[in-house]
């Protein structure tokens, strides 16, 4: 059957995908015929359903992630849920008809899934939850895994513990929030004004900060009776990460997961406090990890208890841009999905 469906993708050579060629706003993305190869050994061909945005996206875009883009002609997108379309020699672990999800582990200058097909090698495809539809399961596995593996595998957030969760908004906010409660902890959010403090309340939220009007450490020690959070999970750092450090109680942990500021950040001096610079490719490149976090997120959406908020959700290739802009205003709340 394998050899069958790549023969037959020696007709279908090329694929749309979205590319740009030069740093920019979301205007220099262009969604181009691109060369579509067979898969080779150890790679898995995947028609893309569903695309979950990231703001990872947007600072590769702009030039300012940790690793440079491959211009011109870069590609771009971290994470997707498809259907296995044809494997190359020697995979063993999917099948042509599986429903996957991009594990969001590789440089997507090279492999981006902004696509309307991509071929991956097997180690970056993780199977979809069964029953999970291509929009939601777009929008679940970099947030969850983020999530998870920066709470609780790196910052080791017990039940009970409270969690200032920062950025809170966003798709790994919202994520953080619900796998904060999935395991009994107490999730303190921050955002920049009142217009989401509802919203945040209502995902489950135990405390919303509003850091243009309310001092974090003043509102989380109060909200902990004077002795602080357990754990702080920060996409923002820059200056402001010293604050948050001083919310914690004793011996507390600050795991800083992203640079929405782009400014150095600065370490509290609220000692003894561990700080953690969390990466998730760390946990998601290795199989053990994978398998821990694919079960933690295939159980929480069975349950229900991991439910992912998308704002919104853009119907083809050619909204990329669009979904890009909604996704810098910061005026939405979850994940931004593109369907293919």
């Amino acid at each position: 059957m394998t050899t069958d469906i790549t023969t037959d993708m020696t007709t279908r050579q090329m694929t749309r995908a979205v590319l740009f060629h030069e740093l920019g706003g979301p205007e220099v993305l262009t969604v181009e015929e691109v060369p579509l190869p067979a898969p080779g050994p150890g790679e898995v061909l995947l028609r893309v359903e569903a695309i979950g945005l990231n703001r990872a996206e947007a600072l590769f875009r702009a030039g300012t992630y940790y690793y440079p883009a491959t211009l011109p002609g870069s590609r771009l997108g971290y994470e997707a849920a498809g259907v296995v379309e044809a494997v190359g020699a020697g995979v063993t672990a999917y099948a042509v008809g599986d429903p996957v999800m991009a594990a969001a582990n590789f440089d997507f200058g090279v492999h981006g899934v902004y696509a309307e097909r991509v071929v991956l090698p097997e180690e970056y495809v993780v199977r979809r939850p069964e029953g999970v539809d291509a929009v939601t399961a777009a929008a679940s596995w970099l947030t969850y895994s983020t999530a998870y593996g920066g709470m609780v595998e790196a910052g080791g957030l017990r039940p009970g513990d409270p969690v200032v969760i920062t950025g809170a908004s966003s798709g790994v906010g919202t994520a953080a929030i619900q796998v904060a409660l999935r395991i009994g902890a107490v999730p303190i959010a921050t955002t920049r004004g009142e217009g989401k403090r509802q919203r945040l309340l209502d995902l489950g939220a135990a405390r919303v900060i509003t850091t243009e009007s309310e001092s974090v450490v003043k509102e989380v020690r109060r909200f902990t009776g004077g002795r602080g959070a357990r754990l702080v999970f920060d996409a923002i750092g820059g200056p402001g990460f010293a604050e948050l450090g001083n919310a914690l109680e004793p011996g507390g942990t600050a795991v800083l997961y992203g640079w929405l500021d782009p400014r150095p950040a600065t370490m509290s001096l609220n000692w003894p406090l561990t700080v953690r610079g969390y990466a998730n490719g760390a946990v998601v490149r290795d199989e053990e990890g994978r398998r821990r976090i694919a079960g933690f997120i295939g159980s929480g959406l069975r349950d229900g208890s991991l439910a992912p908020v998308i704002a919104r959700t853009f119907e083809g290739l050619e909204r990329i841009t669009d979904a890009h802009r909604l996704m810098e205003s910061d005026t939405h709340i979850g994940k931004i999905v593109v369907r293919v």
